[in-house]
């Protein structure tokens, strides 16, 4: 079976009411707060606390601070990120982090890695966004849907002044996100919250059929006249997952090897599911190959667009095709004292090939070495 998280953000969603709401789901506030302490994240402490809000009991997250630095650079936040020992928590805190560096950094001009975040700056930023990494990944959730997000209206006051809601870096992580509108005025989506959305590639589509587990609900901070401020999620477990994709592919006879599989590192990042490339012969016997894509219907424009960009290729095709995916599940072992991932389907386990890449060159051990004591841990 897959585990499945579905976000439904009642009146909005903030890192910190998605942080709430997988703890009330269920997640160990211990490994939460070890991977936040991965870090070296000084001068903070993590609470979660039981409210109500119109009736209905949530959680709501505290970060207390006795820390004064309120603001920092984006490198230093995903220097401390890069930190966290378990590498899948490490990956999506760092994915998100970037996203907001890069959005800010073209909003006003500057190098991504120097930009100064101010109210993404602080410790708030930092717990939420590896909170909510290190207790999807403890959850053993595979796959995020979230239900579309209500935009408020009007304006909210930020470092720089008044800004419309959205505000500009939260719309530029929003897209390709499903959104509504809503009467609710003030910022209903942060953008911390925007970019973990962007770094677990949440899914806007209905999720799969599965089988409903917990249940939790994270409070928002803001008090509302005539509704609980509250995000939910329900995780569950599904089966087989039956789905359309999309394939995209051009020949290409005028592009080297080695921009080649960079153009396939570049894909996947974007949003492709899988990339690959097949050696053929063209037209007048000239040596080629074909770049391939697999993505989601919504994530293809995006991809298609990085193909046209990246390789120069006059055309792309397009393709439809129906993917079965088996049910697999993921555990982490331990060798020579460090974690590596490992995913197991119904007929066949494998590691993560990053993880054990960084045992092998951590530990200077031939990769073949690391990866039968990685058969022996079976």
């Amino acid at each position: 079976m897959s585990r499945v998280c579905v976000i439904s953000p009642f009146t909005g969603l903030a890192g910190d009411m998605l942080l709430a709401a997988l703890v009330d789901a269920g997640a160990p506030l211990e490994a939460i707060r070890a991977a936040v302490t991965d870090t070296g994240l000084t001068g903070w402490d993590l609470t979660i606390t039981r409210v109500a809000d119109h009736g209905l009991a949530a959680c709501r997250a505290n970060v207390e601070v006795n820390d004064d630095a309120t603001t920092r650079k984006a490198a230093e936040l995903i220097a401390m990120a890069e930190k966290i020992r378990d590498r899948a928590v490490a990956d999506v805190a760092v994915k998100a982090l970037r996203a907001i560096a890069e959005v800010e950094g073209r909003l006003h001009g500057e190098d991504p890695d120097q930009v100064h975040l101010h109210e993404l700056g602080g410790h708030d930023t930092l717990v939420d966004v590896v909170g909510v990494a290190a207790a999807l990944e403890a959850l053993g959730i595979g796959t995020v849907h979230c239900e579309p997000l209500p935009l408020g209206t009007g304006t909210v006051r930020t470092a720089h002044g008044l800004l419309p809601v959205p505000a500009p870096a939260t719309a530029a992580l929003l897209e390709g996100a499903t959104v509504i509108g809503t009467e609710l005025r003030g910022e209903t989506v942060t953008p911390t919250a925007a970019a973990l959305l962007h770094a677990l590639k949440a899914d806007y589509r209905p999720p799969p059929a599965m089988r409903l587990g917990a249940t939790g609900y994270g409070a928002g901070t803001r008090t509302l006249p005539d509704r609980p401020n509250v995000a939910v999620v329900r995780l569950g477990e599904a089966s087989e997952q039956i789905r359309d994709l999309v394939v995209l592919e051009t020949n290409l006879d005028d592009v080297t090897g080695e921009i080649l599989g960079y153009v396939v590192a570049r894909l996947l990042d974007r949003g492709a599911l899988d990339s690959w490339i097949t050696p053929a012969v063209m037209k007048k016997g000239r040596p080629a190959h074909v770049l391939h894509a697999l993505t989601t219907p919504e994530s293809a424009d995006d991809v298609e667009q990085l193909m046209f960009a990246e390789t120069g290729s006059l055309g792309v095709r397009r393709s439809t095709v129906r993917r079965t995916a088996a049910a697999r599940t993921t555990d982490v072992v331990h060798v020579q004292g460090m974690q590596v991932r490992r995913k197991h389907g119904p007929h066949h386990s494998k590691p993560e090939y990053d993880d054990a890449v960084a045992v092998a060159e951590k530990t200077g051990l031939p990769l073949r070495t690391v990866l039968r004591q990685l058969e022996e841990e079976r």
